[in-house]
């Protein structure tokens, strides 16, 4: 079991959102989607990146994976309510992090929030690369299954890069965990007074 202080807070974030939508950036994970939706009444997209991540490394093309990252998302700009990171950052080198926050800035909707987890350690050298499995347990604990994967680890992005990667969205809490575990939550800023987009009549 590992504590977990920010999904509590994720989820406080969305809990006023009528239906949310919720962007999953790692595996389905069925009892998730369940929790999810039991305590937001949300729809949930799940899109399984570290599959994309290990077609790039099988096939010697991870140079190009910014390129694809920017081309990946079908949603509407602005149309996701919270986006679950979990660790995937840590897998990916600097310019598909930001290639990837671009993105995830785009997608996320005025007033969103984003949850992502970042290693502080330096990957150890001759580990099997896995990457983890987040299975929620309650608001703030979740169960951690390891699964094989094509790419190890990266070396830890320092916080002001992580801020970097995701502006203009703003961290609004971050815990360091004992277990060399940095939590972040970040927001998108809402839509200034008369700012708001209408719709074309058709």
């Amino acid at each position: 079991m590992h504590p977990t202080k920010v999904l509590a807070r994720f989820i406080a974030g969305l809990s006023a959102r009528s239906q949310p939508v919720l962007l999953d950036l790692g595996p389905v994970v069925g009892t998730n989607v369940s929790f999810f939706g039991e305590e937001l009444g949300c729809k949930i997209i799940v899109e399984d990146l570290s599959k994309d991540i290990d077609r790039h490394v099988r096939d010697g093309i991870f140079d190009q994976f910014p390129a694809f990252l920017s081309k990946r998302f079908a949603q509407e700009p602005g149309s996701i309510d919270g986006i679950l990171c979990w660790d995937l950052f840590d897998y990916v080198d600097k310019p598909s992090a930001k290639a990837l926050g671009e993105q995830l800035t785009r997608l996320l909707r005025a007033d969103g929030v984003l949850l992502a987890f970042f290693s502080t350690a330096e990957p150890t050298p001759g580990l099997k690369p896995e990457y983890t499995r987040h299975v929620v347990v309650d608001k703030n604990n979740l169960q951690h299954r390891a699964y094989a994967a094509a790419r190890g680890t990266q070396r830890p992005l320092p916080n002001r890069d992580i801020q970097r990667v995701f502006e203009p969205l703003r961290i609004v809490e971050q815990f360091l965990l004992k277990n060399n575990r940095r939590e972040v939550l970040l927001k998108k800023a809402p839509e200034a007074a008369g700012t708001a987009s209408v719709a074309p009549s058709a």
